[in-house]
């Protein structure tokens, strides 16, 4: 980095400057504060949603099992052909300390009814059951994971950030001021210097 002009006008406008980015480094550790507290939070969610998904769809697959033993496959792949589809899905934005993070839900007035309408047996009432539940935890896991991972890129950013400003920018200033400091003073020597050496030669000068 060029160095500045000894003045004075940069000496104070690097005090300001450094005033500045202290400020700012103390935001952006807040930042990082709180997006961490906010990861360690949706990852202990996610973590549970994924276990419970993960039961919800080996509970599913037996219930399938238990159904076909009640009434056979054939009336389930019946009952599969007239299945609904999936309830859509919506995403929408939620906003944490300015990291946009994707919060997924079932479009308004889709979610499913308790029971099947080509139902015959309550065995398979119970794979709507089962499955549907499952699709809820699927949708509440790809919600937390994807906004882990959005999480996880900004508080890589603030660090950067922090580190750039505690170990480069905040330090490279403060050299800067000494610098000029130092510059300064010698100016202020040489010039106190000079002036006692014209003083003495007036003060001669007169004598004579």
């Amino acid at each position: 980095m060029a160095r500045l002009s000894p003045t004075r006008i940069n000496l104070i406008n690097l005090k300001r400057r450094v005033a500045v980015a202290r400020k700012g480094y103390g935001i952006l550790k807040r930042k990082r504060e709180v997006l961490v507290i906010e990861f360690l939070n949706m990852l202990k969610q996610s973590s549970e949603s994924r276990s419970k998904l993960n039961e919800l769809i080996q509970e599913s697959y037996k219930v399938v099992e238990t159904a076909s033993t009640y009434v056979g496959n054939f009336e389930l792949e019946d009952v599969a052909m007239h299945m609904r589809e999936a309830p859509p899905v919506r995403m929408r934005v939620k906003n944490i300390m300015g990291v946009k993070v994707p919060h997924v839900e079932r479009m308004p007035g889709t979610a499913p009814e308790p029971e099947l309408l080509f139902s015959t047996s309550l065995a398979v009432d119970d794979i709507n059951d089962t499955f549907t539940q499952a699709t809820d935890y699927i949708i509440a896991v790809v919600q937390r994971e994807q906004g882990l991972r959005r999480l996880v890129l900004e508080i890589d950013k603030t660090k950067r950030r922090v580190n750039a400003l505690d170990y480069k920018v905040i330090p490279g200033m403060q050299a800067e001021q000494r610098y000029i400091r130092m510059r300064l003073g010698e100016i202020d020597r040489d010039t106190f210097s000079a002036l006692k050496h014209v003083k003495k030669r007036l003060a001669k000068a007169e004598r004579v």
